[in-house]
């Protein structure tokens, strides 16, 4: 009988790694003449990739404090049936992907029942809740994360942590030229584009889009924006997002894509995001993963965030990072601007995306900068081949990337050798 794993992830980005894990995973297992089953929590890419959706990662992408709380019955729902899942089916394995406030839960779960727990993806204890420290040592067997500063902060707890590189550091650029993406989108090819890039979750896109839209709207220029709408919005979430446009884009060339054809079980294509951020000339972008995308693809950004006021008094009182953009807190100092809850206006973010439109000494520094940053991602990892799990995958200093290196350690946890 096959292995059965575990898998789950609860946002645009960790859904999309799960995905590509997913892939990854059946490979290094074919390669020996075996399978696996997937269950657990994830979107449409998961379930594309061959995952059984328990619950579906959009039922469960809330933020902040006060939307988690107005949304607790159903958050209380859908996390009973991952855990009457689990003990129904005890997995051979676990590989929980970021995501803490749920995953922490089923992680104790997994561990009462002997469940070998993987966490890819750290969640910010560093930044905050230090104090989970003792929930990682309890209960996750293996943390593997993502950025190069994790590793030390991990150990020094005691905490057995890999730093394995940044699956996106290992992508190549979307191969789609800027003409093509322009017909495939509606764009027009002799303007000039921005990208427009307000999160992944209902909450964060209402917060931040009519600032955001504000601020495109004090550009003088003949220009073209451009809002990926992220994979895990379902048709009334992305209904929202047009409606914000309406309401507060008038009189921009606005252009809604769809960020589905991004990088899937079986390899890289040209995601719309990714794609958006390549090809515009400078972007407006949301504190997150979108952040170092800009960042790997050499586009000057602005970072803005805003979250309820509950939430920043709290975060405020506990967080203990110098940065709030990863970029930033990547590069150990103020690479991109970061406008954060009362500086996220229309006024602040139109003063700091002017600069990095025309040529000149503050884009020039910043795309310097970005470049940098990206051997810090990839540093210690020498990724000669698709993550796929094919040559050696046993850490840093290995061949194989993060998402191959993902897949052969949760082998080692079904003692399975990966090939």
């Amino acid at each position: 009988m096959p292995p059965s794993i575990f898998i789950s992830a609860g946002e645009a980005s960790g859904e999309h790694y799960g995905a590509l894990v997913i892939g990854a995973l059946k490979k290094q297992l074919a390669a020996s003449g075996q399978s696996a089953e997937f269950f657990g929590m994830g979107g449409e890419r998961m379930a594309a990739a061959g995952l059984e959706c328990i619950v579906r990662s959009e039922e469960m992408a809330v933020m902040g404090l006060t939307e988690v709380v107005r949304h607790l019955p159903r958050i209380w729902r859908e996390l009973r049936k991952l855990k009457k899942s689990i003990c129904a089916r005890r997995p051979s394995a676990a590989i929980l992907i970021d995501f803490p406030e749920i995953h922490f839960r089923l992680a104790k779960e997994l561990h009462s029942l002997g469940v070998p727990v993987l966490y890819f993806v750290s969640p910010q204890l560093w930044a905050w809740k230090k104090h989970r420290i003792k929930l990682v040592r309890k209960y996750i067997s293996r943390m593997l994360v993502i950025f190069p500063f994790e590793e030390p902060f991990y150990r020094e707890q005691g905490v057995h942590a890999e730093f394995v590189g940044h699956p996106l550091a290992e992508l190549p650029q979307p191969a789609v030229s800027r003409a093509q993406f322009a017909a495939e989108n509606g764009l027009d090819p002799a303007k000039t584009w921005i990208g427009l890039l307000p999160g992944s979750r209902p909450r964060e896109i209402r917060d931040l889009l009519p600032a955001i839209l504000r601020a495109a709207r004090g550009l003088a220029g003949n220009y073209e924006f451009i809002i990926p709408l992220a994979p895990t919005l379902n048709a009334s979430q992305r209904d929202d997002v047009r409606q914000l446009a309406k309401l507060y884009g008038g009189g921009l060339t606005l252009r809604l894509i769809d960020d589905l054809g991004a990088e899937g079980a079986d390899g890289p294509t040209a995601g719309g995001a990714r794609a958006s951020l390549l090809h515009a000339r400078a972007s407006i972008v949301a504190s997150g993963t979108a952040t170092v995308e800009a960042a790997l693809a050499g586009n000057p950004f602005v970072v803005v965030y805003r979250v309820s006021a509950m939430t920043y008094a709290i975060a405020k009182r506990v967080v203990t990072v110098p940065h709030v953009a990863m970029v930033n807190l990547i590069a150990g100092k103020r690479v991109v601007p970061e406008l954060i809850q009362s500086e996220c206006t229309p006024e602040y973010i139109l003063r700091e995306i002017e600069p990095l439109l025309p040529d000149g000494p503050p884009r020039q520094s910043m795309m310097e900068e970005l470049a940098q940053l990206r051997g810090l991602l990839t540093r210690g990892l020498l990724s000669t081949g698709p993550a796929d799990g094919a040559g050696e995958t046993s850490g840093a200093g290995k061949t194989g990337g993060a998402i191959a290196r993902v897949a052969a350690v949760a082998l080692e946890l079904l003692k399975i050798k990966s090939y």
